[in-house]
């Protein structure tokens, strides 16, 4: 059976006006649309509209989320240019994008992380039918930036088979328009000419407020800066991709992934009801490139930490694909609702390291910071998010990560 959410809709005479809502005897909910707030008093606890309009509150939740960033180059085209990039971000982005590629011949994506990457290869099963896709990126592979550099290039080799000519160690230092075509001059002397270009980058946290309302932005990581319980001000609670908080136990950072703004708006909430609880649910983050090719990860996954990574030989059942009609849930964060844990190795199981040119067809990799695990990637190896919870939350260091891999069962029968 399909699983749906949805969404229920009052009918208009439902909702109070925005000015009666404070003197309304029960309460109510309003919504104010077509006007943006553009200054929050914290001392007066009251929301200042573009309109003018003041709305007073007791306590206050800033969701803004983010906005794509572009490039320098295609930010400072002319109009024509700018009309043949997109910026890939939302719905409406990937409807467009889906209407667009049904006509153009050639794409070229800008961005070798995951939003890129999964763009790509989704992009590239369409290059049979004559779409040429290109995707560009300054690391050296694909989501060099994450993985380890044996496992981004192995990974690279894998979008290249989905029909994506993938140039790595690249930017875009120059843009025009060529007749219908948008000419990409790179930083390796290449020159692309496309239909189209999506721009895949990343996102800068909406932080608008911040210089009116007196909030602080953290410098490095962007974002409001607020505590452990997610609040910038006494009063006031930032979620979700806009908020840069105090993990308990991996320190200030800014995450900007879905199960991370279900968990941090969920938090946010029960602090504002004066829960006082501090963030310490680890969150997860998921990609796919194509049906057969998977991971989800947890903590600080960086490639620039060390990594100690323990691989197996991957069946028919350790895909995305496998996982998705095995639970009938494609969101990944809610298939180890319903997963069957596993159960550990024996203790005379053999866990190793990868080895040059091995076929990674799934396995564990660990994240270290003074010689403690904070990341976990798991690599089409699905459902153990609560033992890479658990690992992180403990905080131990293990003399042995091979002891360690043995818990998420790589080798076992289920």
């Amino acid at each position: 059976m399909e699983k749906r959410e949805a969404f229920f809709f009052e009918h208009e005479e439902f909702y109070a006006k925005s000015e009666e809502l404070m003197t309304r005897e029960n309460g109510g909910v309003a919504v104010v649309r077509g006007h943006k707030v553009v200054k929050i008093d914290a001392n007066a606890k009251k929301a200042v509209l573009d309109s003018g309009q003041e709305i007073g509150f007791d306590k206050c939740l800033i969701a803004t989320g983010g906005t794509p960033k572009n490039l320098p180059v295609l930010e400072s085209a002319d109009a024509r240019l700018k009309q043949k990039v997109t910026l890939f971000r939302t719905v409406k982005d990937f409807q467009n994008l889906h209407l667009l590629t049904k006509k153009v011949k050639s794409i070229t994506i800008v961005g070798g992380g995951f939003l890129g990457s999964e763009l790509a290869c989704a992009l590239g099963k369409r290059a049979k039918d004559g779409l040429n896709v290109v995707q560009v990126f300054p690391e050296g592979g694909n989501m060099g930036r994450v993985l380890p550099e044996y496992l981004s290039n192995w990974t690279t080799e894998k979008v290249k088979t989905e029909g994506v000519n993938v140039i790595p160690h690249a930017q875009v230092i120059g843009a025009t328009l060529t007749g219908d075509k948008v000419v990409l001059k790179l930083s390796n002397g290449q020159e692309i000419k496309s239909d189209h270009v999506v721009v895949a980058v990343g996102i800068e946290p909406r932080t608008d407020l911040a210089k009116a309302s007196g909030f602080e932005v953290d410098s490095t990581f962007g974002g409001y800066l607020v505590n452990a319980e997610l609040e910038a001000r006494s009063n006031i609670w930032v979620a979700g991709d806009a908020a840069c908080f105090y993990d308990v136990k991996l320190g200030r950072r800014r995450v900007e992934h879905h199960d991370h703004s279900v968990v941090s708006g969920r938090l946010a909430g029960e602090n504002m009801t004066g829960a006082g609880k501090p963030y310490w649910h680890q969150s997860m983050f998921w990609s796919d490139l194509g049906p057969q090719v998977g991971y989800e990860a947890i903590g600080i996954v960086d490639s620039s930490l060390p990594t100690v990574g323990v691989f197996a030989k991957a069946t028919d059942k350790d895909t995305p694909k496998a996982v998705v009609e095995a639970t009938g849930e494609s969101v990944r964060s809610e298939t180890e609702q319903v997963a069957v844990p596993p159960k550990p190795l024996s203790a005379d199981s053999k866990p190793r390291p990868p080895k040059e040119g091995e076929n990674y067809g799934k396995g564990v990799v660990f994240y270290l910071k003074d010689k403690v695990i904070v990341g976990i990637v798991l690599w089409n190896v699905f459902n153990r998010m609560p033992i890479a919870r658990k690992i992180i939350k403990e905080g131990e260091v293990y003399e042995d990560l091979n002891e360690v891999a043995k818990l998420f069962n790589l080798y076992g029968t289920e």
